[in-house]
């Protein structure tokens, strides 16, 4: 399969389960093995990973649920409890960290580009979330990626002893592809891109 197909078959697959034909050990090895290979600036390695399996993924979900629970409507939380089922209903969860410590050593040694520095870790994050999930297709491992940061970050950081540099970028949610994606479509092309000869 070409990259081109490995992009074009990660889709967000929101129906998944616990029917993964891959052990824990081989799916940390997917996904340290995408992180470790994604490009970040000045080979920073700033990016983070924490997967939580079993009790730890539902653990995370019930943070998010009660979190919610005290911010949204008692007439819409019913839908919002149900999403967060569907969330906990997955195999895994991978927690994307972007560490602060190595930012700001960056921006201690390169001052001049000390602007730069938050900004290039949040396209160091986003690569380290595309390829993991890219991974993840490759092997038949549907996922979509979630942001309840930063409302959670606290209680998760407690709960799973996160460093206190570590800030939490986003998280994939993963398992058995139990019903595919819906029809991708694509605004005009005319209106994305220009090419001049």
């Amino acid at each position: 399969m070409s990259f081109l197909d490995q992009i074009k078959q990660r889709r967000s697959i929101y129906a998944i389960g616990k029917n993964v034909s891959q052990t824990p050990e081989q799916l940390d090895a997917v996904i340290h093995e995408a992180i470790k290979q994604s490009p970040s600036s000045f080979n920073s390695q700033s990016s983070r990973a924490v997967t939580l399996y079993g009790d730890s993924h539902h653990k995370f979900w019930e943070i998010v649920r009660e979190t919610l629970r005290k911010m949204v409507p008692a007439q819409a939380f019913e839908a919002t409890s149900q999403k967060i089922d569907s969330f906990s209903a997955g195999y895994a969860t991978v927690l994307f960290y972007e560490d602060q410590a190595v930012i700001k050593g960056l921006q201690e040694q390169f001052p001049l580009y000390a602007d730069n520095f938050p900004v290039w870790s949040e396209h160091s994050t986003g690569i380290a979330q595309f390829a993991t999930w890219t991974a993840l297709a490759e092997i038949n491992v549907g996922a979509s990626l979630q942001h309840y940061n930063p409302i959670v970050d606290e209680e998760v950081a407690q709960t799973f002893d996160i460093p206190a540099d570590w800030k939490l970028r986003a998280q994939l949610v993963l398992g058995s592809i139990e019903a595919p994606a819906g029809e991708k479509t694509f605004m005009n092309d005319s209106e994305r891109f220009k090419t001049f000869r």
